[in-house]
């Protein structure tokens, strides 16, 4: 056998994989196995699914601190009337808000199964559901690269809660870069975290604390290609216009290739996704990658610690690959849970929807504000609940 072929180093993505072995059995005494839903090839289980639906859902637009409309959708469940049989107000306040923020090159589209499934469960509740499209992404404005950041996107969730959900509590779930959109918004509105804050429960989809391409096929979105259209975007914008193409052939693969688990069938579902990816600003696309690349919100996580939260990966995920996952998990409270999804990969709420609704679910049946000092693993020993449970995508 070649040499270098067995010296090879086994992929960072792929050697987290024993980690959750490990830390499963150190935390909780073992771990609890669940299969999702059949898929059979050739028979597309989504394929009369129509993923614009939610856009029939009651429209709003709320203007970022810095003048930018973003596009955003709700919908509250329950019934119509309270218990004396009074209809409820337009300005009346639901029992709580959970807010949906999408991922990089996606819209609020991407949370399609949330939006209906969820609102099945919580048919006996009165819960706010609140999506929108991150700046640059979807129907929301486009933005130049100097507000195309992190903190920006914290900012924007800022406002989103503010207009979106006025009073009562909020709990928080992000996929991808809306996971970091969360940590930055946990990093520069800290307060929202504490005892007189609002957020009362966290999910973290799919997304990672920081280096995003340093590992795993992540890798392919830091190249120098990318590098050369980040500077053109910036000087001649209209020359990177004219090379759409070009600069779609260098990005797209890396991200459409890392959605989905090497097992998972619907070509609806696929299609879906990769138009959302296609239909994404060449402009966002580039702008955004540099934020990815150099984003580091470490010192959100003693913020998200303050209140409940659920840590959801694929154990197939080349964007953001698990080890980033077990990382932020370890660095949660106590009542923190991790779900790895077994053979998925980075588009978990649209592979394994049952799975991330229930990991959502969980979550809101757990949500309360701020008791007192963060409890973390470090200082008050190990977690005395199951946080590992697998699913796997057969």
């Amino acid at each position: 056998m070649d040499e270098r072929r067995r010296e090879r180093p086994r992929p960072a993505w792929r050697s987290g994989l024993g980690q959750v072995g490990a830390l499963g059995r150190e935390v909780a005494g073992g771990v609890v196995r669940r299969r999702s839903v059949h898929k059979t090839p050739g028979v597309d289980p989504h394929r009369d699914i129509d993923f614009t639906a939610m856009y029939r859902d009651e429209a709003s637009t709320v203007t970022a601190d810095d003048g930018v409309a973003l596009a955003v959708r709700s919908v509250t469940t329950g019934p119509d009337t309270d218990e004396s049989g009074q209809s409820w107000g337009r300005t009346s306040t639901p029992e709580l808000t959970v807010v949906f923020v999408h991922g990089f090159t996606l819209r609020m589209a991407s949370w399609h199964f949330q939006r209906y499934g969820l609102a099945q469960r919580w048919a006996d509740r009165r819960i706010k559901m609140v999506f929108y499209d991150q700046r640059g992404h979807g129907a929301s404005d486009r933005v130049p690269r100097s507000s195309s950041t992190m903190a920006q996107l914290g900012d924007d969730l800022a406002a989103v809660i503010r207009t979106m959900a006025p009073t009562g509590p909020v709990v928080l779930v992000g996929h991808s870069m809306g996971g970091m959109s969360i940590m930055s918004l946990a990093r520069r509105h800290s307060r929202l975290f504490g005892h007189r804050g609002r957020i009362a429960g966290v999910a973290l989809v799919s997304t990672a604390v920081r280096g995003i391409t340093e590992i795993g096929l992540g890798e392919g979105l830091n190249n120098p290609i990318v590098d050369a259209f980040r500077l053109s975007v910036r000087y001649v914008p209209r020359a990177v216009q004219a090379g759409r193409g070009i600069t779609r052939r260098a990005v797209e693969p890396v991200l459409i290739a890392a959605s989905f688990g090497p097992d998972y069938y619907s070509p609806a579902a696929g299609r879906a996704v990769e138009k959302m990816i296609q239909n994404t600003h060449i402009g966002t696309m580039v702008n955004f990658l540099k934020a990815l690349e150099s984003h580091d919100e470490s010192t959100a996580l003693p913020v998200l610690a303050q209140v409940p939260s659920v840590v959801m990966a694929g154990d197939f995920d080349r964007l953001t690959p698990l080890p980033n996952s077990l990382r932020m998990y370890a660095g949660l409270g106590t009542d923190s849970r991790l779900i790895v999804a077994e053979g998925c990969g980075h588009m978990l709420p649209v592979e394994a929807p049952d799975l991330v609704n229930d990991g959502i679910d969980d979550l809101v049946s757990r949500s309360r504000l701020a008791l007192g000092r963060p409890q973390t693993p470090a200082n008050s020993g190990a977690r005395t609940s199951q946080p590992i449970r697998k699913a796997r995508n057969d």
